[in-house]
């Protein structure tokens, strides 16, 4: 047992498998009390169980460790409340949170429906909306606290998962919008888009260069959820953790600008200016759609045998029913149309998922 972490209360969402799992397992090993809250869906969406929650928290008692089990939805205000009102009936404070719970739905966007885009923006964003509110309520007060929010590369854009990639890029900019309407009250909030091997890693029919273990994930998170990130004042960022690899993200910023003289813009003088002096801003993944295609299409699995089981904290992020229409869990199979969160790094290759996406004869 560590003491990076003692005397604090963290909880986490997602926390049943894969690096949920092995952010609890963590935190608890540092010396947190921690809440363990999992949905439990079983591989196919369905029959919610408190078993999963439950198993992670006789692993954390049996380390010596101090844990309780919620296995509330957190896509609903209630169970995000109920995360919060665990820890504080508990253990009397609540020092940080780490959402982590996701599904997926993979579908092109031409073919996606209300119920395949719903359930994964609530599972990731409201997910981490409902938490983060009722959590934030408590930090105020305490004038203390820290939330992190669970991202992806796949926030700068996905082929056939637009709804996972909007609930992405919406985690971070909740965030981002946490860290600034908290900082008087001494409250930190980061993203971390993580890189792990996990069951689902091994569905990527890309390579991944760059990819760790969902240890790996958990070591960044205690370190953020610890009093020497507070003490460095890391708030309002994302990072990204792939094996030996940390990166830290760019903040939106203007690349370039161009200003109209001698009166206002027109479309005409749109056209004539904006191509060759303001310009484009290159995405990285459509140079690779063809590549992603191909093996797409040729079944490729070159991270299989590294990725699969993934050791002891197989799977990926995790929980979740998103109510009515709750898919699968982000490690589970998700049925024909899986996709897998793959928040691969920064730079090249990063955002890969599962066929990045890549839509195999339309389907979907």
């Amino acid at each position: 047992m560590g003491n990076f972490l003692a005397g604090k209360v963290v909880a986490v969402t997602g926390a049943g498998r894969g690096i949920g799992r092995a952010v609890a397992l963590a935190c608890a090993a540092e010396g947190a009390k921690v809440v363990v809250n999992d949905y439990g869906v079983s591989i196919e969406g369905g029959e919610p169980t408190s078993e999963i929650a439950a198993a992670v928290v006789k692993e954390i008692e049996a380390a010596g460790g101090t844990a309780v089990a919620v296995a509330d939805d957190i896509s609903t205000m209630a169970g995000g409340a109920r995360v919060v009102e665990t820890a504080l009936a508990t253990y009397g404070r609540l020092d940080g949170v780490v959402c982590v719970a996701g599904i997926l739905r993979e579908r092109m966007l031409f073919n996606m429906s209300e119920e395949e885009w719903d359930p994964v923006v609530a599972t990731h964003l409201k997910g981490t909306f409902t938490v983060f509110r009722a959590a934030s309520a408590v930090m105020r007060k305490q004038g203390t606290g820290t939330l992190i929010g669970f991202t992806s590369g796949n926030h700068q854009g996905s082929v056939a998962q637009a709804n996972y990639s909007a609930a992405k890029g919406g985690i971070i900019s909740l965030v981002r919008s946490a860290a600034l309407g908290l900082h008087k009250y001494g409250v930190t909030a980061n993203a971390v888009a993580p890189v792990a091997r996990t069951r689902m890693s091994a569905n990527v029919p890309m390579e991944l260069k760059e990819i760790g273990e969902p240890e790996d994930v958990a070591a960044l998170v205690v370190y953020l959820l610890s009093e020497r990130a507070r003490e460095e004042r890391i708030t309002g960022q994302v990072y990204t953790i792939a094996g030996p690899k940390i990166a830290v993200w760019a903040q939106p910023r203007e690349l370039r600008a161009g200003y109209a003289e001698g009166g206002a813009w027109t479309p005409e003088r749109i056209a004539d200016f904006l191509p060759g002096t303001v310009g484009t801003d290159p995405m990285p993944m459509l140079a690779r759609l063809e590549e992603m295609a191909k093996a797409a299409a040729e079944g490729a699995r070159p991270n299989a045998e590294k990725g699969a089981g993934a050791g002891k904290g197989a799977g990926v992020e995790k929980n979740a029913g998103a109510g009515k229409g709750a898919g699968v869990e982000k490690n589970a199979g998700a049925g024909k149309g899986a996709g897998v969160e793959k928040s691969a790094g920064v730079g090249k290759g990063a955002g890969v998922e599962k066929g990045a996406g890549v839509d195999k004869g339309e389907r979907s």
